[in-house]
């Protein structure tokens, strides 16, 4: 799928390519109401970061972007420089809500949703609060009251370790499943001699998935995880692993 952004560099719309999953054909032909690319908060940095947004049913997936050196696209009659390639991954956007339940806990009471899921920089955020089940969602990393028939919530941390520690487990057995090998990337970002490592070892699948995971979340709760999940200093210091995306690459490239 093509899509327009700015001016190209001889004065026309510059395209761009866009991988979308299947399903989504139907919702791409009516694009202002079926799909909306919206900038929220990237969760790991606290920056602005673009994502996309099935409207109907309500749906988040992530934007990632790959640029290949001396690289271009021919897009009907046109060539676009800068081989730029975009691709959507659906998201789990509990992910951007525990960000901002992060951000709130640090008042330590408990509030309603629509005061946490608050930001003056992104406030399409607010399409947060319009997904289903949202309430079931929130019941893996909060707290929750009811006052008044109106629902406060609080971050909770061991709810929290719990569902990423289920995260990190889906990620390991995805990789096994895949036969991405973790082994010596671990060994080379934590800078182990190869007597010390061997390859592709459970807790090499452990240290990679918890850096896959890591990408998505605060780094106060990723260190919190590293120690939930008993991570070697070395492990949980160590530089952020490709994304998912990346890794799968490099096994198609094999």
């Amino acid at each position: 799928m093509a899509g327009r952004g700015g001016r190209g560099e001889r004065g026309g719309a510059r395209q761009h390519v866009l991988l979308l999953p299947e399903y989504l054909k139907d919702a791409s032909k009516k694009m202002k109401s079926g799909l909306m690319f919206v900038k929220l908060v990237n969760p790991r940095l606290g920056e602005g970061a673009l994502y996309l947004f099935n409207m109907c049913p309500q749906q988040l997936f992530e934007i990632k972007v790959f640029k290949e050196k001396h690289h271009s696209w021919f897009i009907n009659q046109s060539v676009q420089s800068g081989g730029l390639l975009h691709l959507a991954t659906p998201m789990d956007p509990l992910f951007l809500l525990l960000y901002y339940l992060k951000k709130a806990d640090k008042e330590g009471k408990f509030q309603p949703l629509d005061q946490v899921v608050v930001d003056d920089m992104f406030p399409d955020c607010i399409l947060l609060l319009k997904l289903p089940e949202l309430e079931k969602l929130l019941q893996h990393v909060t707290d929750e009251k009811e006052i008044d028939k109106k629902k406060y919530y609080k971050y909770s941390k061991e709810k929290t370790l719990k569902w990423l520690e289920k995260k990190v487990n889906q990620t390991m057995a995805a990789l096994k499943t895949n036969h991405i090998n973790v082994g010596a990337r671990v060994q080379s970002s934590a800078f182990f001699s190869s007597h010390q490592v061997s390859t592709d070892k459970e807790e090499d699948y452990i240290c990679y998935a918890h850096g896959l995971i890591s990408d998505y979340i605060p780094k106060e709760i990723s260190d919190d995880l590293a120690k939930h999940l008993k991570l070697p200093e070395s492990s949980a210091s160590m530089p952020n692993p490709p994304s998912k995306v990346e890794a799968q690459r490099q096994k198609r490239n094999k």
